[in-house]
């Protein structure tokens, strides 16, 4: 008995003085997605001691359990070790530095990023270089979609990256920032040095890029390319030829002068920096555009900024991982390889990336699918959404007049990723302290169903941006009293916003639908072009009075404008009723296909209550 006397107070010292931890005496590089075994194999003890260690905080783990940061730090710190976390991508190319031979490396194109100021002609000025048409198919003048585009001087490659120019598209330019080697700003010689302008700099600057300023609009009456130069000066940009250090090169994209001399220098400034890649590596590169598309699932532009990207290559990229079904470079052709400085579409992805992230080929699929799930798991716990009562732009002006603080929670639909996360970037920011703004929900493609019972549920208004809602979610929006908001140019969202907030919501102006009508084939017509032949499924198609007409595929709208002719048989008529076969043609567009939808509708007035 008195062995056991002498034991009891033992134990219960032993609560009171736990064992301090050793003290630190190194710092281990640990990567992301490790496992328990590889925790073990670092601090160099077995892996039955991790365990262990892991049992006393009640986690009861394998050797082969993927460790998150925090309970990978905590252990290592058990065994005096400090922690230094390296992402999957990172390791990959440290692991590879190791066995690839530097004289493999080869020069490759540079990478241009066009930035400037909205309508400062930075879409005409690429068009001149690549002389072809983009800027015809904007909406309010904005590059919706990220574009890469490969030019040819002299036998040599350049790629240029056209980056949205307007403010709310600060970060996809600031993305576009990242993958670059050169910025060209463009300045309109007529209006100077403006917001978005300086803004550019001001990303070039953090991005730690040279900036090569085209000064845009020589040939107009009003250019004056020196009073530009002056206001350069005073932002630290002092051109060459005042004993500066900034190439500046007087252009006119209109009139195609003096773009040779800009390419010439964009390669001279290029080649003082040297820009090398190794075509022998696994590839790496960067999202630059995502979106889901029909027949071909999700699809991304990547920029490859080393190695070879090949058909049939496994790869991670962000929170997804995909096997590369086909390459189509910047004029749609199919490729076999990318090298270092494509920019390309990739297929073959599971889901949709971020625009940024970082793609990295694998040659252990297993192990990117475990990191894929990791971050999965994690971008799971971050994303959490609240619920609460109705709310329209209109009520939201109501409850402010009233004094009350609010939050506007919104839910934002974009034809692509990139325009969809500018949004929520941009409105986020309209906050204040009476109303505070909270995205709770990013997505691409039409407006679901799912979506305007998301919207119910949190109370939320839903704007979309260049897409329609489905059938079924107009339905339910009505029924539901959701408050959805259709846009094509970005700064009219924002507009409509700070003006609910400050109470200055003029009348809205609502859309009626008329009607809808599928199309069932295409065909020609002599002196017209496409038209389409359809049956009416909803209402009426009409092109009466002030009656409009919108393109919709997949829910995204592809046009919109007033209807040309309206047929029945041979005879032109001014309305159509459901279930009645028609033809029927845009005026100025014929971009029609089969499986399209296309609705009519007026816009009316509605004063705010």
């Amino acid at each position: 008995g008195g062995r056991r006397a002498d034991r009891r107070p033992r134990q219960q010292a032993a609560p009171r003085a736990p064992a301090p931890p050793p003290p630190i005496t190194r710092t281990i590089t640990l990567a992301e997605g490790m496992t328990v075994k590889d925790l073990a194999e670092k601090i160099e003890v077995k892996a039955k001691e991790v365990l262990k260690k892991l049992m006393e905080k009640r986690m009861v783990l394998t050797i082969n359990t993927t460790l998150d940061t925090e309970t990978a730090t905590m252990i290592a710190r058990e065994f005096g070790a400090d922690v230094k976390m390296r992402t999957f991508e990172e390791e990959m190319v440290v692991l590879e530095s190791e066995v690839i031979d530097p004289g493999d490396l080869v020069p490759r194109a540079p990478v241009v990023t066009v930035l400037g100021h909205v309508d400062h002609g930075k879409t005409t000025l690429l068009d001149a270089i690549r002389e072809t048409r983009v800027a015809e198919q904007e909406a309010g003048g904005i590059t919706q979609h990220i574009g890469a585009y490969a030019a040819e001087i002299d036998g040599r490659r350049i790629v240029f990256l056209d980056t949205p120019g307007h403010e709310a598209f600060t970060m996809m330019r600031a993305r576009g920032a990242s993958v670059t080697d050169v910025v060209v700003l463009v300045v309109a010689a007529d209006d100077g040095v403006m917001p978005q302008t300086q803004e550019a700099i001001d990303h070039a600057r953090v991005a730690d890029v040279p900036i090569l300023v085209a000064i845009n609009k020589i040939d107009k009456s009003d250019a004056n390319p020196e009073r530009v130069k002056q206001e350069l000066a005073e932002r630290e940009l002092t051109p060459e030829d005042w004993g500066g250090q900034t190439v500046m090169v007087p252009v006119s994209a209109k009139k195609r002068d003096n773009l040779d001399t800009l390419l010439e220098m964009i390669l001279l400034v290029t080649e003082l920096g040297e820009h090398k890649a190794n075509p022998k590596r696994m590839a790496t590169g960067a999202v630059l555009e995502a979106k889901v598309d029909r027949g071909r699932g999700p699809v991304a532009t990547i920029l490859v900024q080393d190695g070879t990207l090949h058909v049939g290559d496994n790869f991670i990229v962000g929170t997804h991982v995909g096997r590369v079904r086909a390459l189509i470079d910047d004029r749609g052709q199919p490729l076999k390889e990318a090298e270092p400085s494509s920019p390309v579409e990739v297929l073959g992805l599971t889901g949709l990336p971020q625009p940024g992230d970082a793609l990295q080929v694998v040659a252990d699929a297993a192990k990117a699918r475990q990191i894929a799930l990791l971050r999965q798991n994690q971008a799971k716990e971050k994303a959490l959404v609240s619920r609460g009562t109705r709310v329209t732009l209109e009520s939201l002006q109501q409850q402010l007049a009233e004094g009350e603080a609010k939050e506007l929670p919104i839910i934002i639909k974009a034809d692509v990723q990139g325009s969809a996360e500018v949004l929520a970037e941009s409105l986020a920011k309209l906050g204040d302290e009476r109303v505070k703004i909270r995205i709770i929900h990013t997505g691409v493609g039409a407006i679901s169903e799912w979506d305007v019972l998301l919207a119910s549920t949190s109370n939320a208004i839903i704007i979309g941006f260049n897409v329609r809602p489905d059938r079924n979610a107009a339905g339910v929006a009505e029924r539901e009293g959701v408050d959805i908001r259709k846009h094509s140019v970005i700064y009219n969202v924002t507009d409509e916003l700070k003006k609910a907030m400050t109470g200055l919501l003029e009348p809205t102006t609502r859309e009626r639908q008329l009607g809808l009508a599928e199309v069932r084939e295409v065909f020609k017509v002599p002196k017209i072009g496409l038209a389409a032949g359809c049956i009416v499924t909803d209402g009426s198609i009409t092109r009466a009075g002030d009656a409009q007409a919108r393109l919709v595929r997949d829910g995204v709208i592809v046009h919109e404008g007033r209807i040309g002719s309206l047929r029945r048989f041979k005879d032109d008529v001014n309305e159509v009723k459901t279930g009645i076969e028609c033809g029927i043609t845009f005026e100025r567009f014929s971009d029609i296909k089969t499986g399209d939808v296309i609705e009519a509708f007026t816009v009316e007035k509605v004063a705010t209550v």
